[in-house]
């Protein structure tokens, strides 16, 4: 807990002027059109009308984190060798070394539900997740580019050599922590999302009943987080505990939780989005939970500011029965989603 604090905390002491998170950004943005270039190089003619589409294109706001039986895009599966490397190569220019590893695990873990959800078929498969293309990769002009599948969706745009939208950003896992080792899934015990989950129940846990009072919205955790695949963010008066009331070691696991999620992209996007909320300030920050405050219990929380909206809800049962056990958590920006710009 001490070092993710510590890592909070220099994550936003250590980047504290626009002009740097600019140059930063630009070099994420000239490393994932490089990537993005190398990629459509190694692609047929025919995998390049499956991949690429106009910036302007509908599907480029089409997003959702469901087994979805048809997606825009070209499978994994259906790539060579070569094209997953490259794949591959994309993903890591947009993630940190800690991100990359989770959604790795997140695809992973595909494995575990096809032998524990029976007769799914090919909807359970680590290999079907889905690369798109927006407009053309460059340093000038806008593109974007989105990789989904089951529990996993990124979504990023460029503008002028600098990525200007990471969301919707969504992380799911079932099951939240894997019970049985099935081949191809991850070593028993793991936890794919333990920060994303346990941080905040540490957090709920230390309010006194005052706070509690506030930041509690109801007994019963919601089926699933709000607006789920919809383009635009959800918009409604924020609800809960404020950030300025809470203690300053209570503040400091908030900003935690939230670097944990930052993190997941790479460095200079983390640290922009934490010194976006840092210039924000507490005092439109609020924290909000639903449910139980402990394991195995359903339970959601929320957190949003000016600059986004943090969802997690763990309610459902994994494959086996087990209650509480599958994740879904995402980012959103409030201020637009896709870099679209909404009133």
């Amino acid at each position: 807990m001490k070092r993710v604090l510590l890592m909070a905390v220099l994550s936003i002491s250590s980047f504290s002027t626009a002009a740097a998170a600019e140059t930063s950004t630009a070099a994420v943005a000239e490393n994932m059109t490089k990537a993005a270039t190398q990629f459509l190089a190694a692609l047929s003619p025919g995998e390049r009308q499956k991949v690429e589409r106009a910036f302007d294109d509908p599907a480029r706001q089409d997003w959702h984190n469901i087994p979805k039986p048809t997606r825009k895009g070209l499978q994994v599966r259906d790539m060579s060798v070569e094209q997953r490397k490259l794949c591959h190569e994309l993903l890591q220019s947009a993630l940190s070394a800690d991100g990359y590893a989770k959604a790795v695990k997140i695809m992973s873990l595909e494995s575990n539900l096809k032998v524990g959800e029976k007769g799914t078929g090919p909807l359970r498969d680590p290999q079907r997740y889905f690369l798109t293309f927006f407009g053309k990769p460059d340093l000038k002009g806008p593109w974007g580019w989105s990789f989904e599948g089951h529990h996993l969706s990124l979504n990023f745009v460029i503008r002028d050599g600098r990525v200007v939208a990471d969301s919707p950003n969504f992380w799911g896992a079932n099951p939240a922590t894997v019970h049985t080792f099935v081949t191809g899934g991850p070593d028993e015990g793991t936890r794919t999302l333990a920060n994303e989950e346990q941080l905040a129940l540490d957090l709920v846990n230390s309010f006194t009943p005052a706070q509690r009072s506030k930041a509690v919205i109801a007994p019963k955790s919601p089926a699933d987080y709000r607006a789920a695949g919809q383009p635009a963010p959800p918009k409604r008066v924020a609800e809960g505990l404020p950030a300025t009331e809470l203690t300053g070691q209570q503040q400091q696991a908030l900003l935690a939780l939230l670097a944990t999620y930052c993190e997941h992209l790479a460095p200079a996007l983390a640290q922009e989005r934490l010194a976006e909320i840092k210039a924000d300030g507490w005092d439109q920050v609020y924290f909000a939970w639903k449910g139980g405050t402990k394991p195995g219990v359903g339970h959601y929380y929320r957190v949003e500011g000016p600059s986004f909206i943090l969802e997690l809800v763990n309610v459902q049962t994994d494959p086996a029965g087990n209650p509480a056990n599958h994740i879904h958590s995402v980012w959103r920006n409030p201020k637009g989603d896709f870099g679209v710009v909404r009133n």
